[in-house]
């Protein structure tokens, strides 16, 4: 089966590594916002329901498969090598995903060396890329001169009606940061700044992936534990601000009624997507590096669990912060608050420089932003590398190849993302995040359930995790929940939630833009592209080698762990009359009764054909 795998160096290492992958930029960004539109309070009932009937059973599923196997996302589909294409799919989203999220790092990287100053620079409208609708509380755009002649260029500017100006931190981003253009189709030329930090971040990438998880399983005890000392000392500081009340009110008053709307159901969904990156390759990938007999069942509860509350604590930091900027305003919560890099690099920055030591609180958060945003990106990354990694076995034969391999990949992913940090590299950004994260991930968990569960068996795959596990009354007691989502609940509720998205389907806007007909075009075949390889591949080996099950060499890596069934070769072959064996768990590849040590390997008479699906 091959050489000696790497492994983590103990379990928490995984642990950590898997909370910082799946506690990211959305944890702060995404889930606070969503919860705010959809029913405040109420909207942790959908939550926790997706989270036990979609998000657990995948995260138990995916991290049990790759440390069953010991392999990437792409070779351990040799348990059926027909679906190899769905392993290319988990690879092409992540690395997708990973692209437009190491851009986003390097806005966090920007705004923390812009923090490094005396007086933040989004803090007035006395900058030269501001412009007459700037508004930094000394404007009174009542008046037919706002800026009550200290600008001479707005004297003849025509200014809306009834406008109340535009904040100094938005015009910050927009104007300066981005330089954003028009539209999509409008580049406007590479913006270097943004683009060094986008090196920068490629560059922190590769020299923590480097040795692979022998440097990655040392840098997470800093990435994933850190963002938790500045979240909370955001959180005490938030707590000492005017209005903070309002706005933590405003976050969890639950709206029963926003319950009974498909929509927030579907929105649950995706969201426990995004914080538990199931369905991306990166948790089979991270599980591989596990010990076989690791408990996975411990970290199954312990992850989900863990980001699931990192979610909710981060909306308290949010919105007692919001709650301030409204009672300064003498506005309302909802009203300052939005959602994605606007909360992050608009509204917030915006609260930060009302702050007393406005520069200290900014470095501090964009410093804990960028922390999170590189525990997602260094696994995502990872996934892609040991993906090619294990199924080009070559590229390993040398230190330096694999070296070499690891250096490519990142710098190809920052000439990918060369188009995203245009002056109009926005509209490409917001785009992609769209096309990645919407169907493919959903058809991946889909199909990734109905391959396991239906095809390899439920019980084959069960007393393939008792075999690393134990056969113990916790483990037995447990499959009667794993089993009904496995088989039933979740593979219901992804493909309702894939029929509800198909039901909404529209041409792709944001925030009142439309894109035009090329990006429109760009956006689906971004969605092809991460599926495609399923049916291609399907069609091509079908057609090459016929119908698959799983190879001989289908099991754990390592020989020692081969006890078993898995101490002979495999044995899902046809009679030759063309019939399966009547008992696969009990017959060697010559056909003759075996006898296991292993409990849970003995062969009962119950056990046929019949209930191994």
């Amino acid at each position: 089966m091959g050489g000696k795998r790497a492994e983590w160096s103990n379990p928490v290492e995984f642990i950590l590594t898997c909370v910082g992958f799946a506690v990211g930029l959305g944890n702060v960004w995404r889930f606070p916002y969503l919860a705010f539109k959809n029913g405040g309070g109420a909207f942790l009932i959908p939550y926790f329901i997706c989270l036990v009937i979609i998000g657990i059973p995948l995260f138990y599923l995916e991290i049990a498969f790759g440390q069953f196997a010991s392999l990437g996302p792409v070779k351990i589909w040799k348990i059926n090598i027909l679906m190899k294409g769905l392993g290319y799919s988990m690879v092409i989203v992540s690395w997708g995903i990973a692209l437009y999220y190491v851009v986003i790092i390097a806005y966090c990287l920007y705004y923390f060396f812009a923090s490094m100053t005396s007086y933040l620079p989004w803090q007035d409208c006395d900058n030269n890329w501001n412009s007459c609708l700037c508004q930094d509380g000394k404007q009174n755009f009542s008046l037919p001169d706002p800026w009550l002649g200290a600008r001479n260029d707005c004297l003849t500017f025509s200014y809306p009606a009834n406008t109340t100006g535009v904040s100094v931190s938005e015009e910050y981003f927009r104007r300066h940061v981005l330089e954003i253009t028009d539209g999509f189709e409008a580049t406007g030329g590479v913006k270097w700044d943004i683009t060094l930090c986008n090196l920068l971040a490629w560059t922190i990438i590769f020299i923590v992936l480097s040795k692979g998880i022998k440097t990655l399983g040392k840098v997470v005890y800093f990435t994933a534990i850190f963002p938790y000392i500045l979240l909370t000392a955001l959180l005490i500081r938030g707590l000492t601000l005017d209005g903070y009340k309002e706005g933590i009110d405003f976050y969890i008053t639950p709206n029963l009624d926003k319950i009974s709307d498909a929509s927030v159901w579907s929105d649950a969904a995706v969201q426990i997507f995004y914080s538990l990156s199931a369905c991306q390759g990166g948790l089979i990938a991270m599980a591989s590096f596990n010990k076989f007999d690791n408990n996975v069942l411990r970290d199954t509860f312990l992850v989900p669990v863990i980001n699931c509350l990192t979610s909710f604590y981060a909306g308290f930091v949010i919105f007692s912060v919001l709650g301030f900027m409204a009672f300064a305003k003498g506005t309302t919560v909802a009203d300052v608050a939005t959602a994605g890099p606007g909360l992050v690099f608009i509204v917030y920055p915006e609260g930060l420089a009302q702050m007393p030591v406005a520069p200290l609180w900014s470095i501090l958060f964009f410093f804990m932003m960028a922390n999170l945003g590189f525990s997602s990106a260094f696994s995502m990354v990872e996934t892609v590398m040991t993906g090619l990694l294990d199924e080009f076995p070559a590229i390993s034969r040398s230190k330096w190849r694999v070296l070499g391999f690891r250096f490519g990949i990142c710098m190809f992913g920052f000439i990918l993302g060369l188009p995203m940090t245009t002056r109009g590299g926005d509209y490409m950004l917001t785009l992609v995040d769209n096309a990645v994260g919407g169907f493919p991930l959903l058809f991946v968990g889909f199909l990734e359930l109905i391959i396991i569960c239906y095809v390899y068996g439920f019980f084959r795959f069960k007393r393939d995790i008792e075999m690393m596990i134990g056969d113990r009354v916790c483990v037995n007691v447990c499959f009667w929940y794993f089993g009904a989502c496995w088989l039933l609940i979740s593979p219901l509720a992804l493909l309702s939630v894939i029929v509800f998205k198909i039901i909404q389907t529209k041409p792709f806007e944001n925030d009142g833009y439309l894109y035009p007909d090329s990006g429109q075009a760009i956006f689906w075949l971004i969605q092809v592209t991460c599926l495609i390889g399923i049916p291609v591949w399907f069609v091509y080996y079908s057609c090459k080698k016929g119908l698959g099950k799983p190879k001989s060499d289908w099991g754990p890596a390592l020989t020692e762990n081969r006890t078993g069934r898995y101490a002979a070769p495999f044995s899902d072959v046809t009679n030759s009359n063309g019939s399966a064996p009547a008992n696969d768990y009990a017959m060697d590849m010559k056909g003759q009764p075996q006898e296991y040590s292993n409990q849970a390997y003995v062969a009962e008479p119950v056990d046929t054909v019949a209930t191994k699906f």
